[in-house]
């Protein structure tokens, strides 16, 4: 029984930083792929940045150069550095975890509540 539980979500001005957290608890965090998404209202959850157990990272072209995901295995915990960020970058930020499984086995994928980001312009 996984659970995630996210922190750091505040209002900032464009321009500037926030850095939101993401603490796991009840799993194997090292084997876990773990991401950042996001949803604004009206419009889809989308995701935006995401590391893999050995460290290798992607992001949405949309954040790409701005923000930075990092993992502490030690804490079982991912960040989210937001710099210069957008009023467009509002929304609400969900932690992702998830553990690729061969067939048969399932996927283990668990979300955490979410934490609102607000940019004001």
């Amino acid at each position: 029984q996984g659970q995630l539980v996210e922190s750091g979500g505040g209002l900032v001005q464009a321009g500037g930083s926030l850095r939101v957290s993401c603490v796991a608890s009840g799993i194997a965090f090292s084997r876990y792929e773990m991401g950042w998404y996001r949803q604004a209202p009206g419009k889809e959850r989308e995701l935006v940045a995401t590391v893999t157990d050995d460290g290798s990272t992607n992001y949405a072209s949309s954040v790409k150069g701005r923000f930075t995901i990092s993992r502490d295995d030690a804490l079982n915990t991912v960040h989210l550095q937001m710099n210069s960020l957008r009023p467009e970058d509002t929304a609400v930020y969900y932690c992702n975890a998830k553990w690729g499984r061969p067939w048969p086995l399932e996927d283990r994928v668990y979300w955490g509540q979410g934490t609102q980001v607000t940019v004001s312009s």
